[in-house]
């Protein structure tokens, strides 16, 4: 069974994987689509320094810490989601 560092670690590996294939198409996008990447990767910058502090300790926090960090994982991935449609 998976532990939460691996649970969280999993998602931000899958987040970045995405990241890196909208990062492409960013680059021809309007305005407001580099906007929304701006937004997305101050987020992501966010959630990796959450990752960093987490650490080792994951597995003994408490339901809090993996529930804040999905609800940002979540905020990504619809805002990854706007990105495909302007696109």
């Amino acid at each position: 069974m998976a532990t939460n560092k691996e649970k969280l670690q999993d998602i931000l590996q899958r987040l970045e994987q995405e990241r890196d294939e909208l990062k492409v198409k960013v680059g021809l996008a309007k305005l407001e689509a580099r906007e929304e990447w701006e937004e997305l990767e101050k987020k992501m910058e966010g959630l990796r320094g959450r990752m960093k502090v987490v650490g080792d300790e994951a597995k003994e926090a408490s339901g809090d810490v993996g529930a804040a960090f999905d609800v940002v994982a979540e905020e990504i991935k619809d805002g990854f989601n706007r990105l495909r449609n302007l696109l």
